[in-house]
């Protein structure tokens, strides 16, 4: 992918020489913590990569958590102001619902991808942070998911939305379809008004016809165990739960933060016993990530292998959605490690894995394709595209969706959670039974 400008928006003339100096600083930190991440990144590179001598960076910032601070402040901050001005626009003319969400889309997209390195750069580190670092940013993050629910629940008003899901829960899927971008999408391959177009389209008609789909025979299997090595002798216990002690270590913390002395304590040992069964992080790291994507294969496989020809398209992709996601949250901790971790490993890794997520991704475009030519599948959707949307809205639930909530007062199960999802993504986000277009607007 290649990098993109993030420089702040400030003319020479308008700024001190150490006005502009800070201003490189900032932009500088804000390419290497979206590329490299913030815990990859030192002091010194940020000082390379601005083109100043390592020590002189201290004139401008006491430390690097300051320098994220503003970072990820602009990250969000940039995106807040254009977005409001959208949407106050809009509540002039609120019949203009799908062309101001299409244009929210564009914009969140382009600011993502394209023009700021800062909203990268929050997006991607600010899930792996410490509640801490977290802590000074929630408020802003709160007012630019604020103007998200403004404007759909304006737009529920007016009839545009389906009734039977949240505004809340509606934001939430759409937010994740998006942010799950800086992990796929290419800038070589097509343009970002392009993803943003097909995007747009897909949120709010869903996949299918416009009509309710039935998903009654989706078929549910029992969650298949970790596949971590089996539990046969002393020596393959204690590797087997260094596996998982490892990757729930990954889930939460990330790769960089993650060190061998956190992974022997959660797993209840001595730091260099750890050696006896691996010989570095990076090797274990390796059998974490191939058991994550190992089990979620398999898995979604055996899901959709139930079902024989002729095919009920919409119930085969709901299990498999289903399966995906229950692999994601409860049937392997290796799943969700690898999702949360993988975007910020080092290239060699991802390198190491990308085969076996290509075939992955080779498992859904076969299951939709063939529902696209029976037309289960509208025909104007490109089957990359949509796989590539569709899993980013899935994979990016576990950045905000908690299972063990569901007991709370307006918290959902993993199960309703699941049919939600697989509402949204097959039916869409609008009001199917009282919407009127016509086939022309269809095909737009």
């Amino acid at each position: 992918m290649a990098r993109q400008s993030g420089a702040i928006t400030h003319t020479d003339d308008d700024l001190s020489k150490s006005e502009r100096t800070r201003g490189s600083i900032l932009a500088a930190a804000a390419r290497l913590f979206r590329y490299e991440s913030y815990y990859a990144t030192t002091m010194r590179d940020i000082a390379r990569e601005s083109g100043i001598e390592a020590g002189s960076i201290y004139y401008h910032f006491q430390s690097k958590d300051q320098i994220l601070s503003e970072v990820l402040d602009l990250g969000v901050r940039q995106l807040y102001n254009k977005a409001s001005e959208i949407v106050r626009t809009a509540k002039e003319n609120p019949e203009d619902f799908r062309k101001t969400f299409a244009l929210l889309i564009d914009t969140h997209l382009t600011y993502l991808l394209t023009d700021s390195d800062f909203t990268s750069a929050n997006i991607r580190n600010y899930p792996m942070l410490s509640e801490e670092a977290r802590a000074p940013h929630r408020e802003l993050r709160a007012a630019y998911a604020g103007v998200w629910s403004s404007f759909l629940t304006d737009a529920k008003r007016n009839g545009h939305l389906r009734s039977d899901i949240s505004v809340t829960a509606i934001r939430q899927f759409v937010l994740s379809a998006m942010n799950w971008t800086v992990e796929w999408y290419d800038v070589d391959r097509y343009p970002v008004h392009v993803l943003a177009e097909r995007m747009s389209k897909l949120i709010l008609e869903g996949m299918c016809s416009r009509r309710r789909v039935d998903t009654k025979s989706l078929k549910l299997s029992a969650s298949v165990p970790d596949k971590a090595p089996d539990f046969i002798g002393k020596a393959k216990k204690t590797r087997a739960e260094i596996l998982r002690a490892a990757a729930r270590m990954l889930r939460d913390n990330g790769y960089k933060a993650t060190t061998l002395r956190q992974i022997a304590e959660e797993a209840d040992m001595k730091a260099g016993s750890v050696y006896y069964h691996f010989k570095s992080k990076e090797a274990i790291v390796d059998e974490v990530l191939n058991a994550g994507l190992r089990d979620l294969l398999s898995g979604v496989t055996a899901a959709v292998e139930e079902f024989h020809a002729p095919y009920d398209h919409h119930a085969r992709i709901a299990t498999a959605i289903w399966t995906h996601l229950d692999f994601l949250f409860k049937a392997s901790e290796f799943t969700s490690a690898n999702i949360r971790s993988y975007g910020m490993l080092p290239n060699h890794f991802r390198e190491r894995h990308r085969k076996i997520r290509h075939e992955y991704g080779k498992l859904w475009d076969r299951i939709l394709r063939e529902a696209q030519e029976d037309n289960a599948i509208r025909s104007d959707i490109k089957i990359v595209p949509l796989r590539q949307v569709m899993l980013g809205a899935l994979n990016w639930t576990v950045e905000w969706f908690d299972p063990n909530r569901a007991e709370e007062f307006g918290h959902l199960s993993l199960p309703e959670f699941s049919c939600m999802l697989i509402k949204l993504l097959l039916e869409g986000i609008c009001d199917r039974e009282n919407a009127v277009y016509t086939e022309h607007e269809a095909a737009q």
